[in-house]
């Protein structure tokens, strides 16, 4: 993928140059290995400082929430799809983006590479499908298939559904990839082993809303966590205020999420938090054929009734 960068400089200059865009949002380096950071680009002079590889996981339609400028956005196929929700919701409009689409094989899992080796990692390059990590008296070359992010190892949607230019010729969508399969082994559980299941999972959580913060479905003026007339939710460590954030936030993304992976990626202790939206997302696919973001003409199932939508659940 480093031969997008150049693309995406060339269309990044041309819109700044012509006054059709006021900013490009992309991506720059980051301070530390596998963590790029998003750029804002206001000036042609600044094109120069802009990146693209296996590191890009973050959702920069997470910017565009009812900004009022003219932006150029990159965007590979999970943030395509967020922005065309962002346009289903009005929270942003069609005639301010000019969208640069980057097809993507998948971003890299930083967390996985870490903890392959006892030492720090300094250094992380690719080529092709190989990834070489770099660090004080050691270097190993991986393949980029085997160190994937879980989403985007699953991911059938690599391509942006919506653009207005692309940075690279479109690439062979992943076929018979069993995206649900850990979403099955939970159903298979007693309810006492699902009961303790999501206690381990949630037990390391400290509350500190990254997830939240970097998804691009949560742009509500307030968050239910912050409501305090009336207090939704308490504001301690307490396990059942703990459950009560996670399951009330993946309902409000149900029908929506892209599975992005943001929100496991900024989790700062790694909870595997895509373990809630992954069974909603498999059960709008059941019960109404629905994938988030894949169409400007048909809106989430969640947000409009039909006579004939499945109701077997209420008695």
């Amino acid at each position: 993928m480093l031969g997008y960068i150049d693309k995406i400089r060339e269309i990044s200059k041309r819109l700044l140059d012509e006054g059709r865009v006021d900013m490009v949002i992309g991506f720059r380096k980051g301070t530390m290995p596998m963590m790029n950071e998003p750029a804002f680009v206001k000036t042609p002079g600044e094109v120069s400082t802009l990146v693209w590889d296996s590191n890009c996981g973050i959702n920069l339609a997470n910017y565009l929430t009812d900004r009022k400028e003219k932006i150029g956005v990159i965007a590979k196929g999970c943030d395509s799809r967020n922005i065309v929700t962002h346009l289903l919701e009005n929270k942003t409009k069609r005639d301010k983006l000019v969208i640069i689409g980057v097809p993507c094989k998948g971003m890299i899992d930083r967390r996985r590479i870490t903890a392959m080796f006892d030492d720090e990692v300094r250094e992380v390059t690719e080529e092709g499908d190989v990834i070489t990590v770099k660090g004080t008296g050691f270097e190993k070359k991986l393949k980029k298939a085997e160190i994937l992010q879980d989403n985007c190892s699953k991911c059938i949607h690599r391509n942006p559904v919506l653009y207005d230019e692309l940075a690279a010729p479109l690439v062979e969508e992943q076929k018979d990839i069993d995206r649900y399969a850990d979403v099955r082994l939970i159903e298979a559980m007693s309810p006492q082993e699902k009961w303790q299941y999501f206690e381990d999972l949630l037990s390391p959580c400290i509350r500190c809303y990254a997830c939240r913060n970097a998804c691009p479905l949560c742009y509500c003026p307030t968050c239910f966590v912050d409501e305090a007339r009336p207090q939704w939710v308490g504001k301690s460590q307490d396990p059942i205020d703990i459950r009560t954030f996670h399951f009330l936030r993946a309902y409000h993304c149900a029908g929506r999420c892209t599975d992005c992976g943001a929100c496991e990626r900024a989790c700062p202790v790694g909870i595997k938090i895509r373990q809630f939206t992954s069974k909603l997302n498999r059960d709008c696919l059941d019960m109404f054929g629905w994938e988030a973001g894949l169409s400007l003409d048909q809106r989430p199932p969640l947000d409009t009734f039909k006579p004939g939508d499945p109701g077997d659940f209420i008695k």
